[in-house]
């Protein structure tokens, strides 16, 4: 059976869709040999083979040759098969052609079901492959829609949708139709409504993404982000590290007159960030951590585990905590170290880790 206009289909969708032509081939194949097989009491005697080289798609039954029929489904007679191949005897298979008028409307019905649920899984593989490749990754997508209840936004990745919730979204966000808006790919799972993907603009991975596309020297390895701790919306601290000691991983983050964070602040609607340089030394990251407060000295509390005790300068006590404890919290987080803050003065504060 000959049918180009079947196989330049295949090859269009093959293009439009990014679908491989031929795993079409194989599911197209398999539907028909569903969904014929009904006919024949479900039985194993139908195949296809499809060569698109040649563009021929054959489909047909393979009977045993007997001298007595026992089921007509698989069996045929001698003089019958003879038809199909001369010399035919008993005990021989011989390959009966089907033409598609003989596959019956409720055959081809099946055939274009199983075609189309075929095609289907072969998107959500291809959206799974695509996604689980960039998961952890930064993306910009379209917003389609913003529902007016829940707040939440459809936004348009490539040939896809996913929903960025109201929980996911910074407090200063604000979206409209059209709107181009870069979004953290935190995990991709797959559910039995296809692929789910799950995005964010309050991961802490968003700015650290941020970072390696606007830093150059992020982007080379010269400059190394350590860790980031994030209050999405308010403020965000970022630890960097560079073994070059020519190279100022600070410095190359804030950019000529600030314009590198600057950029990240404006794509995060004002957030404000404490760039501070990373050192293997506790006591030194735990103090850099606390900028821009300064501290007076760090002091490592042996009898618990991660645990210090740091004093800053009465004046700096306020800075160091920072508002509602913010910059404490922040540093515990980044450091992963419980810091208690203390004036020269003597009075103990304790911060969350």
């Amino acid at each position: 059976m000959v049918n180009k206009e079947f196989f330049e289909a295949v090859y269009l969708m093959e293009k439009e869709k990014g679908i491989p032509a031929e795993y079409l081939f194989e599911k197209i194949g398999n539907a028909i040999v569903v969904s014929v097989r009904k006919d024949y009491g479900g039985k194993d005697v139908v195949f296809c083979e499809i060569n698109p080289e040649k563009s021929e798609m054959n489909v047909f039954l393979r009977k045993t040759v007997v001298t007595e029929i026992l089921d007509s489904d698989t069996d045929i007679a001698v003089e019958a098969a003879q038809q199909y191949r001369n010399g035919a005897c008993a005990g021989d298979i011989v390959e009966i052609p089907l033409e598609t008028k003989q596959f019956g409307r409720i055959a081809a019905q099946t055939a274009k079901h199983v075609i189309r649920q075929g095609i289907r899984e072969a998107e959500r593989g291809l959206v799974m492959r695509e996604f689980q490749s960039r998961q952890q990754e930064l993306v910009t997508g379209k917003v389609q829609r913003v529902d007016p209840k829940t707040g939440n936004v459809t936004l348009e990745i490539g040939k896809t949708e996913a929903i960025l919730p109201k929980g996911e979204q910074g407090p200063e966000d604000e979206f409209t139709d059209g709107d181009l808006v870069k979004v953290f790919i935190v995990d991709v799972k797959d559910t039995e409504k296809g692929p789910k993907i799950m995005i964010s603009r309050t991961h802490p991975g968003l700015v650290k993404r941020l970072f390696e596309t606007e830093v150059p020297e992020i982007y080379d390895g010269s400059v190394e982000i350590k860790a980031v701790s994030r209050e999405a919306g308010s403020r965000t601290k970022i630890a960097v590290y560079s073994k070059d000691e020519n190279v100022d991983p600070v410095g190359a983050c804030i950019g000529p007159r600030g314009a590198r964070v600057g950029k990240i602040v404006d794509i995060l609607g004002g957030e404000k960030i404490d760039i501070v340089k990373y050192s293997e030394n506790p006591a030194e990251f735990i103090a850099a951590s606390l900028a821009p407060a300064e501290v007076v000295s760090v002091e490592v509390d042996e009898s618990a585990p991660n645990s210090c005790h740091v004093t800053v300068p009465d004046t700096q006590l306020s800075l160091a905590i920072g508002n509602k404890g913010q910059n404490a919290r922040l540093a515990a987080r980044l450091t992963g170290w419980k810091i208690d803050i203390k004036p020269e003065s003597g009075f103990f504060i304790p911060s969350e880790a």
